[in-house]
Formats: structure tokens, sequence, C-alpha cells
């Protein structure tokens, strides 16, 4: 009995070990169909759930209190028969060193996630070939929600993981479908990971670093340096925002960040660069200067 005891104990010290990566909420919205069987948006919704949450996206040991919140909010929009048109919003957050906080990290929306799905159909991944569009666009930002989290903890840190989400890009394009293709003027899921991994946009992924790791993680020791950290991050999008006007991941950043970033500054309190970050954001992200004017 003492045996059998201690080989499911260690079962379990090896599943706590071995946790998967996300602990992710998967949401399904039907409202907007009429007339439509429920039940197949029920169980694509389980189903789903089940697989982001039970898959290991990396090598990595990863305990469940460790696990990257997230939230995947599907809004099905309409269905034909075994095909659906629908919205994908992807939301994440991490914990912030000191403090019981949680920093948004990602709020992407994908306006044109369209896919096939009979239902019970099993959701299998294979890296090496395209299946739908259904599960390829899930472990694409899953491996996307992997590498913004990776990157606000270690410089580069999310490089494994954007390295497959553009693989799993790579292998959608065979598919035609215009979200995985290099359309001009176009954001969508080709131009998010080509962004992320771009040597020239490199300077944003340093930015999420420091804004995260020697900002916000530093607050509950020197608030005055961490604030400085913070500023300077910001500021230093304007560089990407030169490069290419209307950069893709200057969007990513503030959908994310500009309640926070304004948030920071309720205390009405000075600070040697609020005048130049203030001057920045309005250049740079002129859609939330509803916001910005709260920043006083």
């Amino acid at each position: 009995m003492r045996k059998l005891i201690f080989f499911f104990l260690l079962l379990f010290s090896v599943s706590v070990l071995k946790a998967q990566e996300l602990n992710c909420l998967v949401t399904v919205n039907y409202n907007q169909v009429q007339g439509s069987n429920t039940q197949v948006f029920k169980t694509l919704e389980k189903s789903l759930s089940e697989f982001v949450n039970q898959t290991k996206w990396t090598n990595n040991e990863v305990k469940p209190e460790e696990r990257i919140d997230c939230a995947f909010t599907i809004i099905i929009t309409s269905r034909d028969a075994n095909n659906f048109n629908a919205t994908l919003q992807v939301q994440s957050t991490r914990p912030v060193f000191g403090s019981t906080y949680a920093t948004p990290v990602l709020n992407l929306k994908d306006n044109d996630f369209n896919f096939k799905y009979n239902e019970f159909d099993p959701l299998i991944y294979n890296k090496n070939a395209y299946d739908s569009n259904l599960v390829s666009t899930i472990v694409f930002y899953a491996n996307i929600v992997l590498g913004a989290d990776g990157d606000t903890f270690k410089r580069n840190g999310g490089e494994a993981s954007f390295k497959e989400a553009e693989n799993v890009m790579l292998q959608a394009q065979q598919s035609g479908i215009a979200s995985w293709q290099n359309v001009v003027g176009k954001q969508n899921r080709f131009l998010l990971i080509d962004s992320f991994l771009s040597p020239k946009l490199s300077a944003y992924r340093t930015a999420s670093y420091t804004y995260h790791r020697r900002g916000l993680d530093e607050f509950s020791l020197n608030n005055g340096i961490a604030k400085q950290n913070m500023e300077e991050a910001v500021i230093s999008l304007e560089s990407i925002y030169n490069r290419t006007v209307g950069n893709y991941l200057i969007r990513v950043f503030f959908d994310a960040k500009a309640d926070e970033i304004v948030n920071m500054y309720s205390d009405n309190s000075t600070s040697r660069n609020k005048n130049r970050l203030l001057e920045i954001v309005k250049k740079i992200s002129p859609n939330n200067n509803s916001k910005w004017k709260d920043i006083k």
C-alpha cells in the first residue's frame, strides 16, 4: 500500500513540475447567431479550453502558480452549416513583483477569424503540416501569448515561442487565407509575427522588457527609478514609429498599456520625462488622445 501511495505522490509531483504553461479562459459567444443549434458552440468552447490549457507548449518546467493568465474570446458573427465567421480577442496579463497587481501584456483583436468545425472534431496540431484555420489560429495566438510574456521577464525571452508562431504562419499560408498572407497595409497575423521578429523593430521587445522588468517589477523597491525606466521604455517606441508610420506593434503596445500609463500619473506627480512622454504618445498613438488628456 505504501508503494502504491508513493507511486501516486510521484505522479502528482511530476505533473506539478511539468504543468502546462497557460491558464486560459476560453469563451465562445454565439449571441449574434439566431435559430442555430447551440450545443455545437458549447462543445467547441469546451474542446478549445481543454486544447489550450492541456497542451504542453514549451519544454520549460512550469509550476501551476506560474501559468500565464490569459483569455481567448471568440464571438461568432455568422454560421453557414459547418462554416463559421468570428472575431477573436486575445488578452493576457502577468504578475508584478512585490504586489498583487497583474499588468496587461496583450489585448489583441482579430476580426478575420473564419473557420470550419464539425462538432466533436478532434483538435490536433501538427507543426509540420497545416490542418485547419481553427487549430492554426489558436496555436498561433497561444505562442504569441507565450512570446510576449517571455519578453517581459528576459531580453528576447519569447524568441522560441515567436519562432513557433512564425512556423504556424508559414504552414498556414498554403491555405490561401488572407490573414496569413503578406498583404500591404493589412494588420493581420502575418504582419504581427513578422513585426515581432523583425530586427528593424527590435526596439519594441527591448522596450517591453525595460517597461516590465526594470519598471513595474522595481516599483516596490524604488518607484522613482522604476517610473523613469517605464517612461524611457515608452519614449523609445518613437524609434520604431519613425521607421514605419502606423507600425502594428505601436498599436499592440498601447492597446494593452494606454490605461496603465495614464494611471501612472493619477497622483499628478511630476518626473523628468513626463512632458517628453506625453509629447511622444500623442504623436505615435493619436487614437488614444482622449486618454492622454488625463495626464496632467
